[in-house]
């Protein structure tokens, strides 16, 4: 019997009508919609099916999106065949996904949790100079050792092997993209966002999101969840409630959560 990981898309997953087909054939995604517009008070499914690009892409509205489209693709899922995981992960905002698949917090925690980060996440971004990019071709210890040299700059995501990305100071980044070329990335691409995503720029971001959390109740999972800031298969849930917090100014340590799953004996991922 193969055994499976549900794994969950964080921010830049968004796209134009996305959720809408899913809407339309499955009754569990609709109620997943009509919860979401329920609990944020406005139409997400609206954003999410007619809304522009340039709607989708501000952090305030592809957060809960991005949720909301994962959420109902998985019930739309579980409504039509029995499969369940017995691992799960997600990238960035995907870990509250991957909370709530695991049974860690319902529905309606989830949208308030992803309502209220968004929100701060973007009120940083608001206040700093941040930018962020990817650079591609270099091992992981070649990037932190530029990264590690330069003022306000710092690993965002490790999202593959070869793929990094860094975040911090915007004129800093901006003037150094040529070291990590010169150190032999294959290609450096500055990233259309807002801020310095996962950075200690976010830090007064994590602070409020942690006075803001204490409200909610995490269930401990009967699966493994695992968790962006270290990597570690969880199921208590307290130590999710606590990690939550420090996962927006940390790194997203997606290559070692990927090979930690792999070496625990799953080799099938459901996305």
């Amino acid at each position: 019997m193969k055994k499976y990981a549900f794994i969950f898309p964080g921010q830049g997953a968004q796209k134009v009508g996305m959720g809408k087909d899913l809407y339309e054939n499955s009754s569990a995604a609709k109620n997943v919609f009509d919860t979401a517009d329920k609990v944020l008070g406005y139409k997400i499914s609206d954003i999410c099916f007619n809304g522009s690009d340039e709607d989708l892409m501000k952090t305030i509205n592809s957060q809960p999106s991005i949720l909301t489209v994962s959420i109902a693709a998985l019930e739309a899922l579980r409504e039509k065949i029995n499969v369940d995981s017995i691992a799960y992960a997600g990238h960035s905002l995907g870990e509250y996904t991957a909370l709530y698949a695991a049974g860690a917090i319902n529905l309606e925690t989830a949208f308030k949790l992803i309502q209220k980060r968004a929100f701060l996440m973007n009120e940083a971004a608001e206040k700093t100079s941040g930018s962020m990019a990817a650079v591609l071709g270099l091992n992981n210890e070649i990037v932190e050792n530029i990264t590690n040299k330069l003022n306000n700059v710092f690993v965002a995501n490790y999202n593959s092997p070869g793929q990094v990305v860094i975040t911090g100071d915007k004129n800093e980044i901006s003037k150094n993209l040529d070291l990590y070329k010169e150190a032999g990335a294959r290609k450096v691409i500055p990233l259309s966002v807002s801020g310095a995503f996962h950075s200690p720029l976010m830090k007064n971001a994590s602070d409020e999101f942690k006075n803001y959390i204490c409200d909610f109740n995490f269930a401990d999972t009967k699966n493994h969840v695992y968790t962006n800031v270290d990597a570690k298969a969880e199921t208590n849930g307290k130590i999710f409630k606590e990690k939550l917090p420090k996962q927006i100014y940390s790194s997203v340590m997606w290559t070692q959560t990927i090979n930690n799953i792999t070496e625990s004996g799953i080799n099938d991922f459901i996305e």
